[in-house]
């Protein structure tokens, strides 16, 4: 089976834990050999310049995690990391010290920003990362252009109206400004590369994660072409809410729906996605069992949405694969 996972940072890297592990692969790492393909579309809106060096905080949060190099106490960032650098940095007063990079970290960045440099696009660049992690799954950014997603705030301090990268918001001010847009700056002139556009062409199964639905999925909606790539493809879409409750799984979706008026619920998001027959991109919806919604043209399906452990987040997998096949007759 194809699997393409469209996928954002923290909560996308664990689910694709769980792909893996429903497909029979080992969650971490890569098989010996196998008749499954996972590609994983990648959001970028989150990557941004610090310190001279190019940051792509989804894309190396899923390429740690399925390499088992990632920090699982934090969900982000390097396992047994440290931070000299981040030190002599605030000895000297160098700005922005709100945003760490930790030493083991740097020198993926290092590498990157290096290749890009030279003129590799992004796509060939985190093939070429992945060689050192192995993670048994296909990583593709969504775009080789440079896409970053801005927030519309009041400066806290001035209370002046203005515009701050993504991470700055979400990093420095804990997404506590009210966001009054939120747009990802060069969206509108990108394409998605030829890799993901075939991947989701090729596809048996199409899932979405249960990442951020404004800033991670959106960022890859925006794309020009993305959406019609998923209502084009043969493959059931799927995709997994990640409000239960009524709240947002981790971090602070809440924050971002509120800023494109959408209700912190997983009803409203499925209708905000929207069905792939009705101009939309998806043709079920996986609820965690204790919810409900109702998104025409849609399937709707209660399971359990936690994501406990592999084996939990495998069981979700499965029941999204399950409706996909359903959904595509």
């Amino acid at each position: 089976m194809k699997v393409v996972v469209l996928v954002g940072g923290v909560g996308g890297a664990r689910f694709l834990l769980g792909v893996k592990a429903a497909l029979g692969l080992p969650a971490i790492g890569e098989a010996e050999s196998s008749e499954h393909e996972v590609t994983a579309v990648v959001n970028v809106g989150d990557d941004v310049w610090m310190h001279g060096l190019r940051v792509c905080p989804d894309l190396d949060t899923c390429m740690y995690t399925l390499g088992d190099g990632i920090d699982n106490a934090k969900g982000w960032g390097r396992v047994d990391e440290t931070w000299s650098v981040k030190e002599e940095l605030a000895a000297y007063g160098a700005e922005p010290s709100w945003f760490g990079l930790g030493d083991r970290d740097i020198a993926t960045h290092l590498v990157r920003s290096r290749m890009l440099r030279a003129g590799y696009p992004l796509t060939a660049v985190t093939e070429a990362l992945c060689d050192r992690w192995r993670p048994g799954v296909a990583l593709l950014p969504v775009t080789d252009d440079r896409v970053e997603t801005h927030v519309a705030i009041d400066d806290p301090e001035s209370r002046e109206s203005r515009a701050v990268h993504f991470q700055e918001w979400w990093v420095r001010y804990r997404a506590e400004p009210k966001a009054h847009a939120i747009v990802p700056v060069g969206a509108d002139e990108a394409k998605p590369t030829p890799d993901v556009l075939a991947a989701i062409a090729q596809a048996d199964v199409v899932l979405l994660a249960p990442s951020n639905p404004v800033v991670s999925i959106g960022t890859l909606l925006a794309v020009p072409g993305f959406r019609d790539a998923l209502r084009e493809t043969r493959a059931g879409v799927v995709g997994l809410s990640p409000i239960i409750g009524g709240k947002p799984l981790r971090g602070m979706a809440d924050a971002c729906l509120s800023a494109i008026g959408v209700e912190t619920s997983a009803e409203a998001v499925g209708r905000h996605y929207g069905a792939r027959g009705d101009g939309g991109v998806l043709d079920g919806w996986l609820v965690h069992s204790e919810d409900t919604a109702d998104v025409p043209g849609v399937q709707v399906r209660s399971v359990p949405l936690l994501m406990s452990d592999v084996d939990a987040t495998a069981a979700m997998a499965q029941a999204a694969f399950d409706l996909a096949s359903e959904a595509a007759g």
